[in-house]
């Protein structure tokens, strides 16, 4: 039997290659207030077709609001759904290179700021707040680039598990780049709403 082996316990450089912390940190309390007005103008679209998660996009393609609407939420990923271990893909291929809009209904927010300090430092497709509500896991699977998460709303019993390492990141301001390319899944295990900011990030290099 496998064991997932938390981060704190086994320091090596693949681990700490999986889960890398970033020299910028953000206001934890602008962006909870962020969030919340945020969330009165537009709620979690939970009807994306996975149980349990919902997104609200932060940017789109110029011009075009159909770009975060359905699939195009979601976006392409690889999955292993059942016992024959055959990969399969979900969803629709997205060119992220073209997601340089921010929101206008959310350019008075915190956000925007957030927003216009990550992209002089990545270049960014997606930027999106994805809830992961209580008790509740993703699937096991892979995406097309590594991820950037600034933890929102979290919980000791959110944890992210790459490769069958697991590591919270708690919600303090810090920024995270995720090696997604890797199989991996979250799951909330913990009784409140987990909220991160999460950004498809098109130039990170893991080793």
């Amino acid at each position: 039997m496998n064991n997932i082996t938390p981060i704190n316990k086994m320091q090596s450089t693949k681990i700490v290659d999986d889960f890398q912390k970033q020299d910028m940190k953000f206001d934890i309390i602008k962006l909870r207030k962020a969030c919340n007005e945020v969330l009165k103008i537009k709620g979690f679209d939970t009807s994306l077709g996975i149980p349990h998660f919902a997104g609200i996009p932060l940017n789109q393609i110029p011009g075009d609001p159909n770009s975060i609407k359905g699939s195009k939420v979601r976006g392409v990923y690889w999955t292993k759904p059942d016992s024959t271990g055959k990969e399969v893909t979900r969803d629709v291929s997205i060119d992220e290179s073209k997601y340089t809009e921010f929101l206008k209904d959310f350019e008075h927010t915190y956000f925007k700021e957030v927003y216009d300090q990550l992209s002089r430092k990545y270049k960014l497709g997606r930027v999106r707040l994805l809830l992961k509500e209580p008790r509740s896991t993703l699937s096991w699977h892979r995406d097309p680039e590594p991820r950037l998460h600034i933890p929102i709303y979290t919980n000791p019993g959110a944890i992210m598990v790459i490769d069958k390492v697991a590591h919270h990141m708690p919600a303090d301001g810090s920024v995270w780049v995720t090696n997604n390319l890797k199989y991996h899944n979250a799951f909330n295990g913990g009784e409140e709403n987990r909220v991160h900011l999460v950004a498809c990030v098109l130039d990170y290099k893991f080793n």
